[in-house]
């Protein structure tokens, strides 16, 4: 299953669970009900994955986690906020790039409508 596959899932699913909790939860609630619903969909899902920051060849352990990687090709950062930022969009994009992963997924689910609250972003590597 290839990256675009793996986030129209991911997206179908947000989708679910916003549906069924809406906005107002903690982010740690969505992110619970999101990857119970893409292990039961047959994804492979990793939640609060450690991140490691290389620096002049040095491991760092510098507490880098995200939230959900999917079948170990997609990032999936999840917010509860009244709006995303640059700053939210700047970590993903740290996250793709130190992961070398292609795709990741920044939903917020603290919107009226889900559709407004997710942003795709592509690693060019």
């Amino acid at each position: 299953m290839g990256e675009n596959d793996i986030a129209c899932v991911v997206v179908n699913y947000a989708f679910k669970v916003h549906k069924a909790l809406g906005p107002g939860l903690l982010e740690s609630a969505y992110e619970e009900c999101l990857a119970y619903e893409l292990i039961n969909a047959g994804m492979s899902v990793e939640r609060q994955k450690g991140l490691p920051l290389y620096y002049d060849a040095i491991k760092m352990d510098v507490g880098y986690r995200v939230d959900l990687l999917v079948n170990q090709k997609v990032i999936i950062e999840l917010k509860a906020v009244d709006a995303l930022n640059d700053v939210h969009t700047a970590q993903l994009i740290t996250y793709l790039k130190l992961s070398h992963c292609k795709l990741g997924l920044l939903i917020n689910f603290n919107v009226a409508l889900i559709k407004d609250g997710i942003r795709p972003l592509a690693n060019n590597l």
